[in-house]
């Protein structure tokens, strides 16, 4: 997938009123990117135009408008955008009670690392995680982590041939499955690898 440059960005004057519709466009498009894996953890399948809306409102709320500031934030995202044999993902871990969240937090120390995906008839894939900087310190993981799924040719080819997907966590405290991946979502991860 194409990373973004500065020529694929609105002006700042031309997203505040372009924002509602595309805001709605994005939405539409997260809809079959997104897997509650479980009670607790949200999986959103990260990809260019995604990526473009965060970049969009994070030059929209710190009004950021000169190059250098833009390419900053470019930088900070791209990396995020599928490379044409993985999925990116942001990975949420959200308990609405802050005391049970602090909790549950310290409890589930390594989840990032427990987090795969799996093709019908292929291995297992664990996540790469936090490739930027490390989120989990002695006393707690993060309740954000960036993760990257890589995958074999023969995967792809498995997915693109009507294999089902897979996906799930395996850590001691937070085990859960999805199989298989609703149709929708798996469709819209196909594109992930054009």
């Amino acid at each position: 997938m194409k990373k973004l440059a500065i020529e694929d960005l609105l002006t700042l004057e031309r997203y505040a009123r372009e924002r509602p519709a595309f805001r709605t466009r994005v939405l539409e498009h997260k809809r079959d990117r997104q897997l509650a894996v479980g009670p607790h953890v949200t999986w959103l399948f990260e990809d260019r135009l995604t990526m473009q809306y965060q970049v969009q409102e994070m030059l929209r709320t710190e009004r950021i408008f000169e190059p250098e500031g833009i390419s900053e934030e470019l930088e900070s995202y791209n990396p995020m955008i599928p490379d044409g044999t993985n999925w990116k993902v942001t990975l949420l871990i959200e308990y609405p009670n802050e005391s049970e969240r602090r909790q549950q937090l310290t409890q589930l120390k390594g989840i990032e690392d427990r987090c795969w995906v799996q093709v019908t008839g292929q291995e297992r894939v664990f996540a790469i995680a936090d490739e930027d900087l490390e989120r989990e310190n002695e006393e707690k993981t993060s309740a954000v982590h960036f993760l990257r799924f890589e995958l074999t040719p023969a995967m792809i080819a498995a997915l693109r041939s009507g294999s089902e997907l897979a996906v799930g966590i395996d850590h001691p405290r937070y085990n859960q499955v999805i199989q298989p991946v609703r149709p929708a979502v798996r469709t819209s991860l196909l594109a992930d690898f054009s």
